[in-house]
């Protein structure tokens, strides 16, 4: 019971950012956004790793990896701060949610693992209802509904190379590497798009960071008492303070067509996390036979 009540306030929590973020991209360029949220992620959470969580301070076992994963979540970052600065929290989050889809994917053509019919039917219903969203054709290609797409993209390749960093390095580690990464990659490019701040969307950068850090950190806690597995789901709960953020402060609220292709891209995800548990639960019970 822990575990979920951390790990739904994380998801509760990390819209909050989302909303900033969105506000500040109406006032300031999105990677300046981008840049506060690594910058002072670094600085509000060495200290704590620091104090509290000692220990996880030790060079990265396998520094490439490390830097591949950052890479790939800096990426979706940017891409989602970009997209929400055009379009609604709500329509971006919901492209996003494909990254389950993209794993799914992506398990197939760089792990080589096995991945039967239903669960490629389940990738295809979730890109039916990316199609939905988008509606190719019927609208304008939104350049910013690519970039949600790209995030999600992303942060499957992300997701694929956190598999590998499994068991390698603690996550505290991880987490302080990505921020430090994504700070040092930010920090080359920004300044060609920099524009002066005043004292409120400073206080704003750092609050924006302190509340991603604060969710990230609630998500870590809540691995320490449950499998990643059973928690995963949960990561749709997100979808709520996310509408309800984006309709309280900016008067965005998903139209039928998010909606429904939001419903083809849960529902897809909760599928193919079924098909995951059950397919571990069946090893488990029948171990393969290995002569020796």
């Amino acid at each position: 019971m822990k575990a979920v009540a951390l790990n739904i306030s994380a998801w509760m929590l990390l819209p909050v950012m989302d909303g900033m973020a969105k506000h500040l991209s109406a006032e300031i360029h999105f990677l300046q956004v981008v840049w506060g949220r690594y910058f002072f992620m670094v600085i509000i959470s060495l200290p704590l790793t620091y104090f509290f969580f000692y220990n996880h301070l030790k060079f990265p076992k396998n520094i490439w990896i490390q830097l591949i994963r950052s890479s790939f979540l800096f990426l979706s970052t940017v891409f989602f701060f970009f997209s929400i600065s055009i379009i609604s929290l709500a329509e971006a989050l919901s492209l996003m949610f494909v990254a389950p889809i993209i794993v799914t994917l992506l398990s197939a053509l760089i792990l080589k693992e096995q991945v039967g019919i239903r669960r490629w039917c389940a990738v295809i219903f979730g890109f039916i209802g990316a199609l939905i969203i988008i509606r190719p054709g019927f609208e304008e290609i939104n350049i910013a509904s690519i970039a949600a797409l790209g995030a999600g993209l992303s942060y499957g390749f992300y997701i694929i190379s956190t598999r590998k960093l499994s068991f390698i390095d603690s996550p505290l580690l991880t987490l302080i590497f990505t921020g430090l990464s994504g700070a040092i990659f930010v920090s080359f490019i920004v300044p060609f798009f920099w524009t002066s701040l005043d004292p409120i969307q400073w206080l704003l950068l750092i609050a924006l960071a302190a509340v991603g850090t604060l969710g990230h950190l609630l998500l870590i806690l809540s691995l320490n008492f449950a499998e990643a597995s059973k928690l995963a789901p949960l990561g749709y709960f997100e979808i709520v303070t996310n509408v309800i953020i984006g309709y309280y402060f900016f008067g965005d609220f998903p139209n039928k067509w998010i909606w429904l292709g939001l419903v083809f891209i849960i529902s897809s995800g909760i599928y193919i996390f079924v098909r995951e548990r059950a397919k571990k639960r069946k090893v488990l019970q029948n171990p393969p036979f290995i002569k020796i």
